[in-house]
């Protein structure tokens, strides 16, 4: 590859295909869901490619590696002597590595991932969040990760590839429930085969005792049949020393587009809630990427978002895990048209709910290409210039079809003066058209909140995000009606 050749594009545009590219020894390698003669279910999944990295040649692409059955490629990185691919299965993350060679001396037909012989680094049995870390030296053969969960504190850990043992770096106190026993001169060395167990972790005997807060809270992972027979993965997360016999609040979050997975990550704020008694829950919906089903959740099949995340309120409330009267939701930027949807369509569902830089009025925002997103959200939501595309998003639209008379949930619509992503009238419109439409004796509050300064992602500032979160939090706890019996946890 010459430098001074210019720049110049790997491949044409083309809807809803995606590529990523790395750079390793004068080849081109690209994860992508392109079409393609070898891969039958390009469409549905992506797979490894390679080319030469000579302009002339970037069209000629090698299929390498296609992923085994119910697992998906996520990402992928690439060292001197090491692939790290980042695949999804069962909704688990899972982080393997591949030796170069055998890539790079592979001719032929695409290879199988599993004869590849990949090791899968060893993960804590409820890692619901791996990111990776800083890995900016071509040449190691160590991979660095970060992984968390709703009950694991952020923990950075080191895996040598070559010689197969991990080290635990760091991990996150949290109010003195978590001290960090580990450091960085303990190797873990992992010794004998590799087993996949039912939660389709891949762990090994002998596996050190991961630092976590599953003694005081437990985080389990239930299955939710939604409206037409598909199972919807749903994490519940509660303290071990409250009573669930239906009586408890809880905050149920939901996202569900562009493919995105849910972030269920370690959040310190949570401990607030859930120390008193709360129980928060993820759902994870059609539309995101927690089971290669982003199209089931998308364009003509954006309902399944919906429903599915009515399924998983009511399995909270059914189940004894939640009290009727105290469900809340949680939804941010498309994930307040997926809570705004599921308000329209069921009113009584939740008693609360917070809308944060909410994406509420799509029919006339996709009509209006000048705006910045309005063009890429054709491919996740349609485009209503076209007759077929405009009725399906007529039919879930927040902002037009809000129910006439309806009795709605107590109501906190965050929005940012300066968003470039979310206009603020949007969120504007939709709170001033709820308070119009909706029944006026028994509806409850409507709050508008606007942030003057900041854009879509909040304000920043080092103390901005705990004043927000506390004022959500008493939001949820003033409209519940919990302010009056409030008691302080053991934690706090």
């Amino acid at each position: 590859m010459n430098l001074k050749d210019g720049i110049w594009p790997v491949r044409m545009r083309i809807p809803f295909v995606q590529y990523f590219l790395e750079h390793h020894h004068g080849y081109f390698y690209i994860l992508t869901n392109a079409p393609s003669e070898e891969m039958a279910s390009a469409a549905s999944g992506y797979y490894l490619a390679r080319c030469q990295a000579v302009k002339s040649l970037l069209i000629n692409w090698q299929v390498i590696i296609e992923p085994d059955q119910d697992m998906l490629f996520q990402d992928f990185d690439i060292s001197n002597e090491y692939l790290v691919l980042s695949v999804m299965t069962e909704g688990l993350p899972l982080f393997c590595s591949i030796e170069m060679y055998k890539v790079v001396n592979h001719k032929g037909k695409p290879m199988k991932f599993d004869d590849l012989k990949p090791w899968f680094f060893p993960l804590p049995s409820s890692s619901y969040s791996i990111v990776p870390g800083s890995n900016i030296d071509f040449m190691s053969s160590v991979y660095r990760l970060v992984i968390s969960s709703p009950v694991i504190p952020d923990l950075v850990v080191d895996y040598d590839m070559k010689r197969r043992v991990f080290t635990v770096l760091h991990q996150e106190e949290v109010l003195g429930l978590i001290k960090h026993k580990n450091s960085s001169s303990e190797l873990h060395h992992i010794s004998g085969n590799q087993t996949l167990n039912k939660q389709h972790l891949y762990m090994v005997k002998d596996m050190p005792k991961w630092d976590d807060l599953s003694e005081d809270f437990s985080c389990e992972k239930r299955d939710v049949i939604s409206h037409d027979g598909v199972r919807v993965p749903l994490t519940i997360v509660y303290s071990r020393r409250a009573e669930h016999i239906g009586q408890s609040p809880g905050i149920l979050h939901g996202y569900g587009a562009y493919g995105e997975v849910l972030d269920k990550s370690f959040s310190s704020d949570d401990i607030t809630l859930l120390s008193r008694g709360w129980v928060i829950a993820y759902a994870d919906v059609r539309g995101g990427g927690d089971l290669g089903w982003h199209k089931s959740g998308a364009r003509h099949c954006k309902l399944n978002s919906v429903y599915d995340f009515a399924a998983c309120a009511m399995f909270l409330i059914n189940e004894g895990y939640v009290h009727k009267n105290q469900l809340g939701a949680i939804g941010c930027s498309a994930g307040g048209l997926l809570v705004g949807a599921t308000i329209n369509m069921f009113p009584d569902l939740f008693s609360a709910a917070i809308l944060k830089v909410p994406f509420l009025d799509i029919c006339n925002t996709l009509l209006d290409p000048s705006l910045p997103l309005t063009n890429l959200d054709y491919e996740e939501f349609g485009d209503p210039r076209i007759l077929a595309d405009f009725e399906i998003i007529r039919r879930y639209s927040p902002y037009d079809n809000i129910c006439l008379d309806a009795c709605y949930p107590s109501l906190l619509v965050t929005t940012s003066f300066h968003d470039s992503r979310v206009g603020v009238w949007e969120a504007v419109k939709w709170v001033a058209r709820v308070r119009e439409k909706t029944c006026c004796t028994c509806s409850r509050s409507v709050i508008l909140k606007t942030n003057m300064i900041g854009g879509h992602f909040g304000e920043g500032g080092r103390y901005s995000h705990c004043e927000e979160t506390a004022f959500e939090y008493a939001f949820f706890m003033k409209v519940m009606g919990l302010l009056d019996n409030e008691k302080k946890s053991d934690y706090l």
